[in-house]
């Protein structure tokens, strides 16, 4: 949100002590709660910190498992979405002006939209406009396939959700293709870019930036490089002999990413070369950090701090920054005259 100039983030609370180093690295002048929203004690110096600095706006993506079929007879009460409720209960001492809700796209038309229109009916009752919806994150200059379910609920007006902002796509070529450099096993968490920028998305991504950090390839197994070799630009497993087939049973393992196209959705596991279609266009390995994070839209000067497998799960959890820009654009417009 703080992509628009006009929104600070001042407070941040979350149980993942990784994220959070990774944070405050890149939003020095927020204050960090690492700690469970479930924990009393957490709770009070969340919402302590929070009236102290004057919070106007909480965002949020509290996990609701319940959210399934079966989850359907408890709705709202099951206790597998007690992090949804202790979010509420935030928003309810807090009082912002506005607040978010960012979860996953099924939430939306699980049981044919029972859930989601037990949330507008818990969310009305505290006195809120809402609008929710599914926004792509390819509409707003992203290079990626990702959609998201976005409540946005405002105390004084409605605020519908942003408009496509992209007429054209992002492609993954426009996204990464000056970090083409790096075979399996290569790359340093600090180094120079050895590539000039051949895009306007990646001049954006670049701005600012003496150096390239998190671009380090996966150190991949001989035979995982073997496998890679035999499958050309666009290919996927359908190119491996049937004995290297291995237990993957989707068909989209093993593929390479498309230049000319969107990246499908980034998840937590990008740098496993059997894992989706998360390998380099041409080069016989997965993507890095780095280019996972450009096809997110996170800039170059965005940091990630921790082990491969913390950064990783930073990146692939991510809502895209040019995404969460279009929100906050969208609801500046509406209130920032008021």
């Amino acid at each position: 949100m703080e992509k628009n100039k006009h929104f600070k983030t001042v407070v941040a609370l979350d149980f993942n002590k990784y994220a959070l180093d990774t944070f405050k690295n890149n939003m020095p002048d927020s204050e960090i709660i690492c700690g469970d929203i479930t924990n009393d004690k957490i709770k009070e110096q969340a919402i302590k910190i929070s009236k102290e600095k004057k919070v106007n706006m909480i965002i949020g993506g509290p996990p609701c498992q319940g959210f399934s079929l079966k989850g359907k007879k408890l709705g709202l009460d099951d206790p597998r979405n007690y992090l949804f409720k202790e979010y509420l209960k935030i928003v309810e001492e807090l009082k912002p002006e506005v607040f978010i809700i960012e979860n996953v796209k099924a939430l939306l038309s699980t049981s044919a939209g029972w859930f989601k229109n037990q949330i507008i009916e818990e969310v009305t009752k505290m006195g809120y406009f809402v609008e929710c919806g599914v926004l792509t994150a390819s509409d707003f200059g992203v290079p990626q396939a990702r959609q998201r379910a976005i409540f946005i609920c405002s105390k004084n007006k409605n605020i519908s959700l942003p408009e496509p902002t992209c007429q054209k796509n992002i492609t993954v070529k426009d996204a990464i293709y000056d970090l083409a450099f790096l075979n399996s096993g290569e790359g340093e968490f600090e180094q120079d870019y050895k590539m000039p920028a051949t895009s306007k998305f990646q001049n954006q991504m670049r701005k600012g930036c003496d150096k390239l950090y998190n671009h380090q390839a996966s150190n991949h197994s001989k035979i995982a490089i073997q496998k890679l070799e035999m499958i050309p630009p666009e290919g996927g497993k359908e190119y491996l002999p049937k004995e290297m087939l291995g237990k993957q049973k989707y068909s989209g393992t093993w593929g390479r990413l498309k230049w000319n196209d969107v990246s499908p959705t980034i998840d937590t596991r990008f740098d496993a070369s059997s894992n989706g279609t998360n390998n380099h266009p041409f080069l016989n390995r997965s993507i890095t950090p780095r280019e996972a994070a450009r096809i997110q839209s996170f800039d170059d000067k965005f940091v990630f701090l921790g082990s491969k497998v913390h950064v990783r799960e930073q990146i692939g959890n991510a809502v895209p920054p040019l995404l969460a820009e279009a929100i906050a654009d969208k609801i500046y417009k509406e209130l920032g005259d008021e």
